[in-house]
């Protein structure tokens, strides 16, 4: 979009974030950043709108040091915050990723019981939170899609909370309904909360001087685990679970996207050999980069050693600007990444495409499309004998 017909604000929030990209001091740095910082929140607290995201989208892909400067700080000043009540507090938002999966199919969501709330609120505060924080939890676990979908949003959310955690008052916070889930192998759940502290004192339990930092937050980790296990054992019964170090929330969410690509990968690889009866050895995947200028995921085609015919596929998004680039040297290559993860449930046979395809999805019904071997995107179709539905182990 040409910069005469972008609004004010973002204009202003380009001129500032190039201002910042160009210092060379620290204390230029916070002149600079203490002004973002005031733009951004007005932003946030203003109507709905996606301004950040517009300047974001601006600096892309020509001013990626700019981008880079701008995304952080458009996170830190919508997963945090101060709040003023009786005294200043610093507010964080933080999530705790929950990754499962499973070779059968995950069972429907299924509300939160009072003791299951109790139990998950004292373990977090007791192994997550710091000893003199104030915490706050949504009272249900959500999923990638019921999360705030902007800067925005977050923002929003890290406000409510930080209210619920400074003042005790309970107030309800509205949840996006999760989409219908069947089907469905591998995913990610997680439980949010915000913790609020005098402004300056450590965050979280890992910060306090008993133990080196590291150590500390290996052990929170494990204590965290071994405390809400019994929840989580039963809800998802038959799963595989991974429980993730709880984080501020953009990182902790990051980190959740990047772990749950080969879980879903695998769990698929392993349900088509099970739902097909099919071994490794006898099927083979294609991989191929989609996208329109660059790469915005991977999608892996699942053919048999007898047939062209695409049978099943699974889709590998990717993560950042970096991963994206076709050429971008020194990082792990996707594609060899992808096959070892296929080989380790015995589909050794991977061939990789070069070349960028369209993301194809069928007018239909809605399902993308997946490359065979002749590197045709094609409509995944089971043989008819086969159900394609992964089946309940509960």
């Amino acid at each position: 979009m040409p910069q005469s017909r972008l609004s004010v604000d973002v204009r202003r929030l380009l001129e500032l974030t190039e201002a910042l990209t160009l210092s060379g001091s620290r204390l230029e740095d916070l002149y600079w950043e203490e002004q973002l910082k005031q733009l951004i929140g007005k932003l946030y607290k203003s109507r709905k709108n996606r301004h950040v995201e517009t300047a974001l989208d601006q600096l892309i892909p020509n001013k990626m040091q700019a981008y880079e400067v701008l995304v952080e700080l458009a996170e830190t000043f919508s997963e945090s915050t101060e709040i003023h009540d009786k005294a200043d507090y610093d507010v964080l938002l933080v999530s705790a990723p929950i990754l499962i999966w499973t070779r059968y199919q995950l069972p429907l969501p299924t509300p939160l019981q009072h003791k299951d709330f109790d139990l998950i609120e004292a373990a977090f505060r007791e192994h997550i939170a710091a000893p003199q924080a104030c915490v706050a939890l949504l009272p249900q676990v959500i999923s990638f899609e019921q999360m705030p979908q902007s800067f925005q949003d977050t923002a929003r959310l890290t406000q409510q909370l930080g209210k619920q955690a400074v003042t005790g008052e309970v107030k309800p916070i509205e949840i996006t309904p999760l989409a219908h889930t069947e089907g469905m192998l591998a995913d990610a759940r997680f439980i949010i909360a915000a913790i609020a502290v005098p402004k300056g004192q450590p965050v979280f339990h890992w910060q306090t001087p008993s133990a080196p930092a590291v150590q500390s937050r290996a052990q929170s980790l494990q204590n965290w685990q071994h405390s809400i296990e019994p929840c989580f054992n039963r809800l998802f019964a038959g799963c595989t679970i991974d429980y993730q170090q709880p984080e501020a929330f953009f990182v902790s969410s990051r980190e959740a996207d990047r772990r749950i690509r080969p879980l879903a990968l695998k769990a698929a690889a392993i349900w088509l050999q099970n739902a097909a009866n099919l071994n490794g050895s006898d099927i083979r995947a294609t991989i191929v980069g989609c996208g329109e200028s660059m790469i915005e995921e991977y999608r892996v085609g699942f053919t048999t050693r007898q047939s062209n015919q695409v049978i099943y596929g699974c889709v590998w998004p990717i993560l950042s600007k970096e991963e994206a680039n076709l050429n971008n040297e020194g990082l792990p290559d996707i594609p060899d990444h992808i096959a070892e993860q296929l080989a380790e449930v015995g589909i050794k046979e991977v061939k990789r495409l070069n070349g960028l395809a369209q993301g194809e999805i069928c007018d239909d019904c809605g399902a993308p499309f997946f490359p065979n071997t002749l590197g045709e995107m094609m409509h995944p179709e089971l043989p008819e004998e086969i159900d394609l539905e992964p089946r309940h182990f509960h």
